[in-house]
C-alpha cells in the first residue's frame, strides 16, 4: 500500500502542467510539416517503446483480464481521436485558447455522468457547468471569427476525452494505469499502421520523407506527451485526486507563457475573460466536491 506523499504527489503533477503544454507546442510546431496521421502514430508508438519495458520490469506481462479487451479496444480508438484532433486544432488556434476549451471537458463529465451513469448533479453544479460553458464560449467566439468552424474542434476534443475518460473508469480497477498505457500504444500502432498503409493519402505530401531535425523534434514529444501522463498517473499515488485536480489548470497559464515564447501567441481580452470564467466555474466544482465529500455521513434515524 502506497503511503500518501502530497508533497510529491503535486510536485508531479506540476511536472505535468509543465510537459503536457510542452509536447503540445510542439506537435503545433510539426502540424504544418508532419501530417496528423503520422503525427499520432508516432506519438503512440513512442509510448509503446518506453512503457512495454516499465511493465515487463515490473514483473507483469501485457495479458488483457477476460472481459476488457473491448472496452480497451474502445478507449484506444476515442484517445486517437480525441489526440487527433487536438493536433489539428493546434494547427489553427493559439496554444492558450485550444487548451482552454478544451478545459469545459469536466462540465461535458458531469452532464454524461448525469444522463449515462445516472449520477446526481445538483443545481450548484448545473450553474457552474453553465457558466463554464459561457467562458468557453468566449474563448470560441474571437478565434471563430478568426479561423471559422476549426475552432470548434477543442469541443470536439473535450467530448472525446469526457467518453474516454468514462471508458477508463471502467477498465481501470482491472488493470494497472501503465499497463493500460502500455496495451494502448500497442493497440493504436496496429489500427494506425493498418490505416496509413491502406490509406498511403494519410501520410500527407511529405509522408516519411522527412529531414533530422523533424524526426528529432517528433521523437520529442513522443517522449514528453509519454512522460505527461506518466506524472499525472504517479501523482495519484502519493496524493488524493481532490488536492491534485485544482492544480491542473495550471496547465493553462503554463500553455499561456509557452504559446507567447514560441508563437508569440496571446490570448486576446474576450478569450482572457473566457478563460477566466472557465478556471473560476471548474475551480469553484472541485471545491464544493472536496467540501461535500468531508461532511460526516448522514446516519437514518439520527436526531
Amino acid at each position: 500500500m502506497t503511503t500518501d506523499r502530497p508533497f510529491l504527489g503535486v510536485m508531479l503533477m506540476l511536472a505535468f502542467c509543465v510537459l503536457a503544454p510542452i509536447g503540445d507546442s510542439i506537435a503545433k510546431l510539426l502540424g504544418g510539416v508532419v501530417a496528423i496521421a503520422v503525427l499520432v502514430a508516432f506519438r503512440f508508438g513512442i509510448q509503446a517503446i518506453l512503457l512495454i519495458p516499465l511493465v515487463l520490469l515490473g514483473g507483469k506481462d501485457l495479458r488483457l483480464p477476460k472481459g476488457v479487451l473491448g472496452w480497451t479496444l474502445l478507449r484506444t480508438v476515442l484517445h486517437i481521436a480525441g489526440i487527433g484532433l487536438m493536433f489539428s486544432a493546434l494547427r489553427y488556434l493559439p496554444l492558450a485558447d485550444a487548451i482552454a476549451i478544451v478545459f469545459v471537458m469536466p462540465f461535458i463529465m458531469l452532464i454524461l455522468g448525469h444522463f449515462a451513469m445516472g449520477e446526481e448533479v445538483g443545481w450548484h453544479r448545473l450553474v457552474a457547468c453553465i457558466v463554464g460553458f459561457a467562458g468557453t464560449l468566449l474563448v470560441i467566439q474571437p478565434n471563430f471569427a478568426e479561423v471559422g468552424y476549426p475552432a470548434l474542434l477543442p469541443l470536439g476534443v473535450a467530448v472525446v476525452f469526457a467518453l474516454f475518460m468514462m471508458v477508463t473508469r471502467k477498465v481501470a480497477r482491472a488493470l494497472d494505469p501503465v499497463k493500460l498505457q502500455a496495451i494502448s500504444g500497442i493497440q493504436a500502432i496496429v489500427m494506425l499502421g493498418a490505416a496509413l498503409l491502406l490509406m498511403p493519402q494519410l501520410q500527407g505530401e511529405a509522408g516519411l520523407d522527412l529531414d533530422a531535425a523533424t524526426w528529432l523534434l517528433i521523437g520529442a514529444m513522443g517522449v514528453v506527451g509519454t512522460l505527461a501522463h506518466l506524472f499525472m498517473t504517479w501523482s495519484l499515488r502519493f496524493a488524493p485526486a481532490s488536492t491534485l485536480a485544482p492544480m491542473q489548470y495550471l496547465e493553462i497559464p503554463f500553455a499561456t507563457a509557452f504559446g507567447w515564447l514560441i508563437f508569440r501567441d496571446l490570448p486576446n481580452g474576450l478569450a482572457a475573460v473566457g478563460i477566466c470564467i472557465t478556471v473560476a466555474a471548474g475551480l469553484y466544482i472541485i471545491l464544493r466536491e472536496r467540501r461535500l465529500s468531508r461532511r460526516p455521513p448522514v446516519v437514518p434515524g439520527a436526531a
